[in-house]
């Protein structure tokens, strides 16, 4: 077994975030890590768009990022931390659209290790120097200037380690242009390793060291250090420094720390201060649970600063230092707003905040008032700023949240993270592919998510025609207005001409034929327009004059072509008649007409390149199934230069210029696209010099005739191809794409401009007239949310009503029935408090925290046509749902069950619970509601059920037991306590039940009915903590663990003989072997055997914790496995991991990679130098063009992607 993978969607987790002048202009960007990718975004301050620039897969893992600017310089780097071993730094180079390195640095050995830098990093704010941190011990300085050429230069590293000291933050001290200084917090665990009762562990200080870098001596010194709260987590860097403007200080430099509860000011041994951090006045709470700061940002304007500050409730405080010539008088805290809870928080200078949500979806806000208004705390209302017992808490402070007053949300960037069950399915009627169901996000964040691959539209005028038209065109009046004029419908036997202004009406006087179908339009020359009917032209001047062309008798025209120069037209007796604009704006017709000798069915000819006066070639699709390739070159006129041999009729035929990198970097590649009339579309290059056809893909795109068409998106030209689905042929980030639109399938289409609708498309589907546009071309796959209440856990959808039913639960939260009874206890003790409080959206606002073992759950059922909850079940007692089934019992006639398994007061760590459950419920109402049968006590927590022989499998903590109905509860038949920690996955074939153990990998189970045994006589040859596993075949098994990894293992066929016909003894005497292994960067959260293509081979697809959608697919054949193998070696060679990690122990991680190709890497021989990729296609003993179309090939077959 040979298995290919590629990933259909990146993640779309966004672990941090920086902003800066990346691309050396006045304009922000943001940078954000994705873990294994980087991305540059661009927010657009006009719209409050943000929209992504470029995407790069690093092949490693991103564990710190910063930001980084040379003294006097105008552009901004960017210095990634990562598993490489490596400090590497990287620019943004506009001119590519890429991201160029320009240091690496080794230090250490790769992974993730504890002693090896690279989790933190902190820069000197001057841009002088920077730090690179372990989580313990090693800190190395790096000293970063200019050469005689002005470009960076890195020193080599200077150490500032710290024996046994765990390091928890770092920060670049602001001193302006003093020595640089950073600041970490650290604990010294010296004492805590040697004393065995745990009082040195517990007694152990939080130290606050700050470490100089001297320029002069060329070394660092540990300056100072002091104990600080035990609670710190966080350092926020101070303002510090002369200002270069004045004599005055810019601040007090120093650092905030943040602790559990309160805001340090500290530097050094200036005065301290310390505010409490306000918290939510909930009525009823966790009363012993503190509050941290998780994220923070400082802003600097003109002779000010500001911080924003976030809880990990995503509430916003707005914090201020007073200070008189760098002495601090005071700090002051403010609750400000609340936001999603943030990994990031960026400041643009435009005015915007861009915030990189921990789960869920990132948001792009817009500042409207800085918060001045509302009750603020200062240190000065505390004995000694707040200071006089550092150890003792500050008097606790609350306020009110309120909804969003200081800023407004202008985007929302999509994000799946994090994904916790995941189900292919066809459910939407006419979909055409399979949809990726994914139940995502935490809390009252969670949605329940359809995703769809395709562009999603967004439709702004839909009117009903009241007839059908044959052919749509838009016109504007001269070639340099903006905006479209005309737009002209042709009917079965008239022309129906409509003027764009404020309105769209029907217009009058506008030259063209109306009682005569037309069969094409265009503006043409400076101030002219064109019709060509089915017995002529009409030239309309821009007095309304017109000239006229009439067919020879007994002839009509049944095709044309038009650019803005040139018009050809195709008579019904088979000759092609061409027309080119003079210097004075006459068309003229060209003396001779070719004779083709069959019946012309499409024609197109390109656009007419810049400082030309007309495109060299037309291409004309015959009715014996061939295309040719016409000279309209002035010396061979109408001559055949070349010709390709058809499949089947074509319907239409389109050429257009389209950027495409893999092909030509430096210009426009012109495509001649040629739609069949069974439903293919081939896509073939045309040489601009001699006219020949090379490089021909093909796709099938419907069961309709293709309908082609050359439009332009977002400012690009684009062709929209449409058949029973429509699709967009497109640049994006300078590689060609195909992808479907989301829309009813359009008849015909045409680009649309007007002022309301700038960019726009306008097509017609039967009657029905509509403009939308296409937003957001990076998004493949379109979302349909359905908000639930708490973290989804799983779910399942019914084989007969296709509803889904999911189930819900979250630890430490109030259930609406505990928190009215919460209420009824105050109100029963007289106390006043603020209901209004409770009152606030959940879903911005979260719910009060509860103490540890308390729940919320439901069991939710959902339409999935519909798009909305039919039903919420909530969950009694405590109690919280973490498994489901269906179950068709044998004993009661096969009727279909749920069961779900719950556990009533349940701790997660360690795993532990008062009892748990099997909940039986009978469907009710055509399964939109659930009717409670009875209840099953167990002795743990039931992680895993399934259905198994008209039985009910269930995994209860280290057991896995079989139930069978019965009348007050469900009877156990038969038991295995033999699994090592938690039985979390199970999936049956036949009489074998294979169990997924949370610690130990998967075990292969029998169940012997005449013994009534359950029996263990297979398991894996090492550990492995499983989150997810499949049965591809009787025999074989693929599975995710929590670090990362999908394998696929076997086990031999004689045994498996063996065991099916004898008895067996039970502990696992057989071992399965691995076929393959492979390390995909995300926790894998669900893999599905399905086919994703219409008629195509099943494949893996897997989905992973931050959103990553990926395939496997198997390989057809040795040839395509020696091919890509070897092309992934070359590719490996090239060394394209941006943080210098090396690809081969990347994919490998912990076990090495077997038997998977890494067709993420294979495909990045698209964005290769032209010479590269000729050397490795020699190699391979292909052309450059045949190793693209393999490649394309690949993804399209496995995927439709």
């Amino acid at each position: 077994m040979h298995l290919y993978n590629l990933t259909l969607q990146a993640p779309t987790a966004i672990s941090q975030a920086i902003v800066g002048n990346f691309s050396g202009s006045r304009r922000q960007e943001i940078i954000v890590s994705r873990g294994t990718r980087l991305e540059l975004l661009r927010p657009d301050p006009d719209t409050g768009k943000v929209t992504a620039a470029v995407a790069s897969h690093i092949f490693g893992s991103i564990r710190s990022l910063v930001l980084f600017r040379l003294t006097g310089g105008i552009k901004d780097y960017a210095i990634i931390g990562s598993d490489s071993g490596r400090i590497v730094i990287i620019e943004y180079d506009p001119d590519t659209n890429t991201f160029v390195k320009v240091h690496q640095e080794t230090y250490g050995k790769s992974g993730a290790r504890t002693i090896v830098p690279g989790q933190y990093l902190a820069t000197d704010p001057k841009g002088r120097a920077v730090m690179i941190a372990a989580i313990e011990k090693a800190k190395l300085v790096y000293i970063l200037n200019r050469d005689a050429a002005a470009d960076l230069t890195i020193s080599s590293p200077l150490e500032a380690h710290k024996s046994n000291a765990i390091i928890h933050h770092i920060v670049g001290l602001d001193v302006g242009f003093e020595n640089p200084t950073f600041a970490a917090l650290e604990v010294d665990h010296t004492e805590a390793d040697q004393d065995p009762t745990g009082v040195a562990f517990n007694n152990a200080e939080k130290m606050l060291a700050y470490y100089e870098l001297d320029l002069g001596l060329n070394h660092v010194v540990r300056k100072w250090s002091g104990p600080t709260d035990t609670r710190a987590n966080l350092l926020v860097q101070v303002p510090g420094g002369q200002s270069t403007s004045s004599d005055s200080y810019e601040g007090p430099s120093g650092v905030l720390v943040c602790c559990e509860d309160h805001i340090i000011y500290h530097y050094m041994d200036a005065t301290q201060h310390r505010v409490p951090i306000p918290r939510r006045g909930y009525p009823f709470q966790d009363k012993d649970r503190g509050l941290i700061i998780t994220a923070a940002v400082m802003h600097k304007m003109k002779g000010a600063f500001f911080f924003l500050l976030q809880s990990e409730e995503g509430d916003l405080y707005k914090v201020a230092i007073e200070h008189e010539e760098g002495d601090v008088k005071s700090l002051k805290i403010k609750y400000f707003d609340t936001v999603p809870v943030a990994t990031s928080l960026c400041i643009l200078k435009s005015g915007f905040l861009f915030v990189a949500a921990e789960f869920g979806n990132h948001h792009f806000y817009q500042f409207v008032k800085l918060g001045d208004e509302g009750e603020d705390f200062s240190s000065t209302d505390y004995p000694s700023y707040g200071m006089a017992d550092p150890s003792a808490p500050l008097p606790r402070v609350t306020f009110r949240p309120h909804l969003l007053e200081n800023l407004a949300l202008v985007d929302e960037m999509e994000s799946l993270d994090p994904l916790i069950d995941s189900k292919v399915l066809s459910v939407l009627p006419d979909a055409g592919t399979p949809q990726i169901l994914a139940a995502c996000g935490r809390g009252a964040r969670s949605t329940f998510n359809t995703l769809r691959h395709g562009l999603e539209v967004e439709e702004a005028v839909r009117e009903d025609l009241g007839a059908v038209p044959k052919a749509l065109w838009t016109a504007k009046l001269k070639e340099d207005d903006k905006h479209d004029a005309y737009i002209i419908l042709s009917f079965a036997n008239c022309t129906l001409v409509l003027s764009v202004g404020e309105t769209i009406v029907e217009a009058e006087d506008t030259g063209f034929l109306i009682e005569a179908p037309t069969v094409a339009v265009q503006q043409i020359g400076a101030d002219a327009l064109l019709q060509v009917h089915q017995h002529g032209i009409r030239h309309i001047l821009a007095d309304k004059r017109v000239n006229e062309w009439r067919t020879p008798a007994g002839k009509t025209i049944v095709n044309a072509t038009t650019n803005k120069r040139q018009v050809v037209v195709a008579l019904s007796s088979g000759e092609l008649v061409y027309f080119e604009l003079d210097l004075e704006g006459q068309l003229n017709e060209y003396q001779d007409r070719g004779a083709l000798g069959s019946a012309i069915l499409a024609l197109s000819i390109g656009e007419v390149p810049e400082g030309r006066q007309r495109t060299p070639f037309l291409a004309v699709g015959c009715e014996d199934q061939t295309v040719r390739v016409i000279s309209l070159d002035p010396e061979n006129t109408l001559q055949t230069v070349s010709l390709q041999a058809l499949t089947a009729p074509p319907a239409s035929i389109c050429i257009a210029e389209i950027l495409d990198t893999s092909l030509n970097r430096t210009q426009p590649t012109t495509f001649v696209n040629i739609g069949l009339q069974n439903g293919v579309l081939l896509r073939t290059v045309l040489d601009p010099l001699n006219g020949q056809l090379t490089d021909t893909r093909t796709r099938f795109l419907g069961t309709r005739p293709v309908k082609l068409t050359h439009v332009n998106v977002q400012g690009n030209p684009a062709i929209l191809a449409l058949s029973s689905r429509s699709w967009l042929n497109y640049t994006y980030q300078n590689i060609l794409h195909f992808t479907p639109l989301i829309h009813r399938t359009l008849d015909c289409v045409s680009s649309f401009s007007a002022a309301a609708h700038a960019d726009g498309l306008i097509g017609v589907s039967g009657s029905i007239l509509s403009i939308f546009q296409v937003t957001n071309l990076g998004a493949t796959m379109k979302q349909d949310s359905i908000p639930l209440d708490y973290t989804p856990r799983k779910f399942l959808m019914h084989p007969q009503n296709g509803l889904f039913y999911l189930i819900e639960g979250d630890h430490r939260a109030y259930s609406e029935e505990s928190s009215q009874q919460q209420l009824e206890r105050l109100r029963a003790e007289h106390k006043t408090f603020d209901e209004e409080i409770l009152g606030l959206p959940a879903r911005q606002f979260g719910r009060p925290k509860a103490p540890a073992g308390v729940w919320a759950s439901c069991i939710r059922i959902i339409d999935p046509v519909k798009g909305e909850t039919v039903h919420v079940l909530p969950l009694d007692n405590n109690e919280a749902a973490f498994s489901l089934a269906m179950v068709s019992f044998a004993a009661c006639n096969n009727e279909v069950h749920l069961v779900v398994g719950t556990a009533q007061d349940a701790f997660l760590a360690p795993r532990s619970c008062t009892s748990g459950f099997l909940r039986t419920y009978k469907f009710t109402e055509e399964g939109r509601r659930l009717e409670l049968i009875h209840k099953t006590e167990t002795d743990d927590i039931p992680l895993a059920v399934l259905a198994f022989q008209g039985r009910l499998a269930a995994g209860i903590g280290k057991s896995l037991r079989l139930y069978d109905m019965g009348k007050k509860q469900l009877l156990r038949k038969a038991e295995n306590k033999n699994f090592f920690s938690a039985v979390v996955t199970l999936n049956t074939q036949g009489s074998r039940i294979l169990v997924g153990d949370m610690q130990e990998s998967i075990y292969y189970v029998a169940y012997k009915p005449l013994e009534n045994q359950l029996l263990i006589f297979a398991d894996d040859t090492q550990p492995r903590w499983i989150t997810s596993a499949t049965m591809l075949d009787y025999n074989t098994v693929v599975a995710g663990d929590r670090f990362g990894n999908i394998f696929v293992n076997r086990l031999d066929t004689k045994v498996s003989d063996q065991v099916d016909e004898d008895s067996v003894l039970s502990g696992g005497p057989h071992k399965t072997s691995m076929l393959a292994h492979f390390h995909v960067g995300d926790i894998v959260t669900g893999i599905h055997k399905v086919p994703l293509v219409v008629g195509g081979r099943e494949v893996l697809v897997y989905t992973g914790l931050h959103g990553t959608i990926g395939v496997l697919a198997p390989f057809v054949g040795k040839d395509d496995v020696d091919f890509l193998s070897t092309l992934e070696q070359h590719m490996r060679s090239e060394q394209l991991s941006l943080v210098g990690r090396d690809h081969l122990a990347w994919r490998g991680y912990y076990v090495p990679v077997k038997a998977v190709v890494d067709g993420d890497l294979c495909e990045m021989f698209a964005r290769l130098p032209p010479s590269k990729q000729s050397a490795i296609a020699s190699e391979l003993d292909r052309t450059v063009g045949e190793v693209l179309k393999k490649l394309e090939q690949l993804r399209v077959t496995a995927s439709g992607f």
